[in-house]
């Protein structure tokens, strides 16, 4: 976001801006940059960071495997029930989220997304997406197809590491 913070610093000299070394560092900011926007507005709400996480994951969650369901969101978090428990109450008590049974299986529980605390989060995050599409107009369409392909890319093996570490 142009103007709000300084500016990020440049990969250190002597390093090739395409190594793993510059990736890494130039990843780690982005994520920081990322973490301190999330934890500004999990503030603003009176919310954790977990929660946070739990909307991103309800926002994110892929259509074709349904609603998403607290046993879903314990397994994408990595939390304990009672864990997942306490973040959906106080997104439920904050007004983030509603929990609905299925109608199929009265057992299953589905969570939504309300859309009065989207349209929170959408004006709060909309500096960073002004932010995002003046950094993508710098680029032409094959580059950003370049910078999505990698990222998706990245996603995918970061996915498979999590799935491939042992649990505790």
């Amino acid at each position: 976001m142009h103007g709000t913070s300084s500016p990020t610093p440049p990969t250190p000299p002597g390093n090739d801006p395409t190594g793993l070394q510059s990736f890494a560092v130039l990843l780690r900011r982005m994520n920081s940059q990322f973490n301190r926007i999330s934890h500004e507005f999990a503030q603003s709400q009176g919310l954790h960071l977990t929660d946070m996480q739990a909307l991103v994951a309800l926002l994110d969650a892929d259509p074709d495997e349904g609603p998403m369901t607290p046993g879903r969101l314990r397994q994408q978090l990595d939390l304990t029930s009672g864990a997942v428990t306490a973040c959906l109450d106080r997104l439920e008590k904050a007004g983030h989220i509603r929990r609905v049974r299925a109608e199929d299986d009265r057992r299953v529980v589905h969570l939504h997304y309300e859309e009065a605390a989207k349209s929170i989060a959408r004006d709060y995050f909309q500096p960073l997406a002004r932010g995002t599409e003046a950094a993508r107009a710098g680029f032409s369409p094959d580059e950003l197809m370049v910078v999505a392909r990698f990222l998706t890319e990245l996603n995918g093996e970061l996915a498979a590491l999590r799935s491939d570490s042992p649990r505790r």
